[in-house]
């Protein structure tokens, strides 16, 4: 792959709302959002005062926006409130897979699986999920007894890259590979298409980095997680 097209996933946010997620924000050309019931991310041009006062242009008084940066600092700005909310690990899977995948009781999620997917979500809590996220990628789950209990989607999109997201499990029914099931298929749909997976995860989060690295994902870089507002900001929109 071309430097250049894997530079995105330096700034995946940046990368999708400026092409293939264009549709689903709005912005300008030094700083971009996601719709708030799509997604909380957002991401500037380039770390600069200028990118954030865009940014927080862009945000209402009592909004913050979740932004993944590098580990260098831009300082204090003006108006500007940044709170570090953790480390990330970006992982992907470069080598394509050859093993099999049981998909035989994989259902695709659509409109009508909407509210089960959010309580799913809410209940399981996997990272941000709102009522429009479902229309960011392909979403699939696992049913028994007419209850969703597992689910996975596609997230961020880039030139070559699919980013996998909201791989979560009921509780009751954990222990039995869902997980690790929904994350192949969805991994070999993507790289039928001649996408690239990858994925983000709290570093603290072993298990899933377990379970990922087990799947062939391997670590790429980090970032810090950061939640950005108003300096006087006193409610925080991001979980």
């Amino acid at each position: 792959m071309s430097g250049s097209i894997d530079a995105d996933l330096d700034r995946p946010i940046w990368a999708a709302l400026t092409t293939k997620q264009a549709h689903l924000g709005y912005g300008d050309a030094l700083a971009r959002r996601y719709h708030l019931d799509v997604a909380p991310f957002a991401a500037v041009a380039s770390e600069t005062p200028a990118a954030y006062q865009a940014l927080l242009q862009l945000l209402l008084p009592h909004e913050q926006a979740a932004v993944l940066r590098s580990d260098e600092s831009i300082g204090p700005l003006d108006g500007l409130q940044i709170t570090h909310a953790g480390v990330i690990h970006q992982m992907i899977a470069r080598h394509r897979t050859a093993a099999s995948v049981d998909d035989h009781d994989v259902i695709r999620l659509g409109d009508a699986d909407g509210k089960d997917m959010l309580e799913l979500a809410q209940k399981t809590k996997p990272g941000p999920f709102g009522k429009r996220t479902g229309e960011m990628g392909n979403y699939i789950g696992i049913r028994e007894q007419g209850r969703l209990i597992a689910m996975a989607g596609e997230r961020m999109r880039v030139d070559g890259y699919v980013e996998i997201s909201a791989v979560c499990v009921d509780e009751d029914y954990r222990g039995r590979g869902l997980a690790g099931r929904l994350i192949k298929v969805l991994r070999r749909e993507i790289e039928q298409r001649g996408d690239t997976p990858f994925l983000h995860v709290f570093s603290n989060n072993t298990s899933a980095i377990g379970l990922y690295e087990r799947l062939g994902f391997e670590l790429r870089r980090t970032f810090q997680l950061t939640r950005v507002g108003h300096a006087d900001s006193r409610s925080a929109a991001v979980a």
